[in-house]
């Protein structure tokens, strides 16, 4: 008895009495209403499902603390009317570190008329000649002390004096038929490719013609065969990718093709380098950038003379910014997922139950109307 009583009280509990089945009435529009309120809740819940399983990416913005680091600038840039021999790519920065001819990282590949293909090796024309013969000693006319057995020794020596190099008075050079290659390679293209590893600073790169040396402070270029008139060289140029940095971010610059006017045209592009951070869901992250660029072209032919008014080539001068943008991943708990699937489901029984009760009473008002009707 006593557990027979402890029952009857633990039922009383229940706040969700049952009718009995005789006092059930299923009407047609009660019907309708489960119908188009099961429509409804599926729809929604699967709404709140791709809800739940959709990452979103939260912003956030802090103070660069990494920027003793050094950072790699990734370029791939084709020039269809400029030969391999002829560019130079060069990086400095505020700091005062100068990396003239950056070769060890970055690869020319020459192309043809149609911008194929012709060799994918680094190339670098008039290639040093080492003479087996020994006892033999080169001329280096007048530019230093010593012996010059290669054209390369005689061309450094000239930079080292700030002097014009003209390739078809030097022997080594004609011996080592750097001007023939010179000439074959004339009509050719050419596409620089790779990287440079930079300092977290104000600084620029840039590709121009000849190349380069430092004399009493300055970054000088040797512009003697470019000025040639019979050459038809030009700064016509396709950017494929300008990025700092790893990771996979949408660049700007990606896809720019300039066409020049004239073989003296400088292109500069003013970067804004934003360091980028990625915080995946299980915690591992990845560093990139992400940049804004403003572009300036102008022509710098000569006024008066033979030598142009600025350097001509392409310059990329970046700014690297003291704030870190970081992109973390988050998605919501699945008690969340649970708590908005319980509203769900509740919320639109509910609702459709008092639908449902308006209506019945209403069509049983309306009944009684009708049969009261009839019988007066």
């Amino acid at each position: 008895m006593r557990s027979r009583k402890s029952i009857l009280s633990f039922k009383q509990l229940d706040a969700y009495a049952k009718p009995m089945e005789d006092f059930r009435i299923q009407t047609m529009t009660g019907a309708s209403i489960t119908l188009v309120s099961s429509i409804m809740i599926v729809f929604l819940v699967l709404s709140q499902f791709a809800d739940w399983i959709h990452i979103t990416q939260v912003p956030s913005l802090s103070v660069d603390t990494s920027r003793k680091d050094k950072m790699k600038i990734n370029l791939d840039i084709v020039f269809p009317k400029a030969p391999c021999f002829l560019l130079t790519l060069d990086v400095m920065d505020v700091s005062g570190e100068h990396q003239n001819d950056v070769e060890h990282s970055m690869h020319k590949t020459r192309l043809d008329a149609n911008g194929r293909v012709i060799d994918k090796q680094l190339i670098e024309i008039g290639e040093q000649f080492k003479n087996s013969t020994s006892g033999e000693c080169g001329d280096c006319y007048g530019a230093r002390p010593g012996c010059c057995n290669t054209c390369e020794e005689v061309r450094v020596a000239y930079q080292e004096q700030g002097w014009s190099f003209d390739v078809e008075s030097v022997a080594q050079c004609v011996k080592e038929g750097y001007t023939k290659r010179m000439k074959e390679q004339e009509h050719e293209g050419c596409q620089i490719h790779g990287y440079a590893q930079i300092n977290k600073v104000q600084g620029n790169l840039h590709i121009a013609p000849g190349k380069s040396f430092n004399q009493q402070g300055m970054h000088i270029h040797d512009l003697s065969d470019y000025r040639r008139p019979e050459h038809k060289w030009d700064f016509t140029h396709t950017i494929k990718q300008l990025s700092f940095g790893d990771g996979q971010i949408t660049n700007p610059l990606t896809g720019t093709v300039k066409r020049a006017n004239t073989k003296f045209m400088l292109y500069q592009y003013y970067i804004k380098v934003v360091g980028t951070e990625f915080v995946n869901l299980d915690q591992s992250k990845l560093s990139s950038n992400q940049y804004a660029v403003t572009e300036h072209e102008r022509d710098v032919s000569p006024s008066y003379g033979s030598m142009p008014t600025s350097m001509p080539g392409i310059f990329f001068n970046f700014e690297i910014s003291p704030m870190l943008i970081t992109y973390k991943q988050e998605r919501k708990p699945f008690s969340h997922f649970l708590t908005d699937l319980c509203a769900i489901i509740g919320g639109v029984y509910t609702v459709a139950g008092m639908v449902d009760q308006v209506l019945f009473t209403a069509s049983r008002r309306l009944q009684k109307k009708q049969q009261l009707g009839k019988q007066i």
